[in-house]
């Protein structure tokens, strides 16, 4: 069977959601250089307190109008404006501990300096993650739906 989408992510582990909306003035790159040393430092000093893993992902301005059911809209306003930054944590508490950190404070502030929209980060429990199957591991699946969905 496929692995976890992350590895060695606790069945009970908690995500965490940042969203940021860049200020007028502000780029891409600024967003991607800020948000580079804020998660080297958590790479640095929590990976053995908590930190499992993350992403930063941009709004690419594509809206699915086969996933939407608010419209049939053609552009995402906030294209290459809107990141979000997603963290993987063994537990809430220890993702706040690492916010106390004195390391990670003056840099998370240059962070919040370009965000528009201030800063919530949301936290939330995993109901479930799965990466994809391999080629054989889809075809079985395909074959034992056909044979037993009915």
């Amino acid at each position: 069977m496929a692995g976890s989408l992350i590895n060695n992510f606790p069945h009970d582990g908690v995500v965490t959601v940042n969203r940021v909306i860049l200020k007028p003035g502000y780029s891409v790159d600024d967003l991607q250089e800020r948000v580079a040393l804020l998660c080297e430092n958590v790479k640095t000093y929590h990976s053995t307190t908590g930190f499992v893993g993350g992403f930063v992902s941009l709004n690419s301005g594509a809206v699915s109008n086969e996933g939407s059911t608010v419209g049939q809209a053609v552009d995402s306003p906030l294209k290459g404006r809107e990141a979000l930054i997603i963290t993987f944590w063994r537990s809430f508490a220890e993702h706040e501990e690492s916010h106390k950190s004195p390391t990670f404070q003056p840099l998370f502030k240059e962070v919040l300096e370009l965000c528009e929209n201030g800063n919530e980060e949301i936290a939330y429990e995993m109901l479930w993650s799965g990466a994809a199957y391999n080629a054989e591991e889809a075809r079985q699946a395909q074959e034992t739906k056909a044979r037993y969905a009915a």
